[in-house]
């Protein structure tokens, strides 16, 4: 329950404060983190890397 409420609070905070700015910058960096723990140990790894 902890997550939840933590993405909870955090869209409560959006809502009220009109940062609607803060949206796509955390989910580019959420998609950024799940793409690096995906690739880390995996065969597709060398090509992930030669896009940064």
């Amino acid at each position: 329950m902890g997550k939840l409420s933590l993405i909870k609070e955090f869209w409560d905070f959006l809502r009220v404060r009109k940062k609607w700015w803060l949206a796509p910058i955390i989910l580019l960096l959420l998609l950024l983190g799940m793409l690096i723990f995906f690739t880390q140990s995996s065969a597709v790894a060398p090509f992930i890397y030669t896009l940064f």
